[in-house]
């Protein structure tokens, strides 16, 4: 089953894709988060062409677990993606996966400049990664 995660963001939205198998998660580059129209546009036709069974949209919260406006945004978001593409969406805590996938890159060899158009689907992949053991955790556990 193929999942899409999205980071959405006002300037960039990063993109991440599930394999096949829906075990590994794997970046793509970054959409324009500009033009909301064109957006939800981008990722209906790459839903359909590449048979996405389900969006995970990454929810932000602040540390102390409360929402704030751009918890709101991505709520709004995640609503007139569904309406979009007509795919499944589910909020996922985002919870310090941009921390994460910045480690990541600089362990790569990337300084915080280089890393600037990859650090959102990183983060996408991040959090796609994070949900997709969670649902290998569910299917190997015979009490869920």
């Amino acid at each position: 089953m193929r999942v899409a995660a999205v980071d959405f963001g006002k300037v960039r939205v990063g993109l991440a894709v599930s394999d096949e198998l829906g075990s590994m998660a794997h970046p793509r580059p970054h959409l324009d988060g500009t033009n909301l129209k064109a957006l939800l546009t981008e990722l209906t036709r790459l839903a359909a062409e590449e048979a996405w069974r389900r969006f995970i949209v990454g929810l932000p919260r602040s540390l102390d677990g409360r929402e704030g406006p751009p918890a709101r945004r991505a709520r709004q978001f995640a609503k007139l993606l569904k309406q979009a593409s007509g795919v499944p969406v589910e909020m996922v805590d985002e919870w310090l996966t941009t921390r994460e996938a910045q480690a990541r890159l600089t362990a790569q060899g990337l300084n915080t400049r280089q890393s600037r158009d990859r650090i959102d689907s990183a983060s996408a992949a991040v959090l796609l990664q994070a949900w997709l053991d969670g649902q290998q955790t569910r299917r190997e556990d015979p009490e869920g």
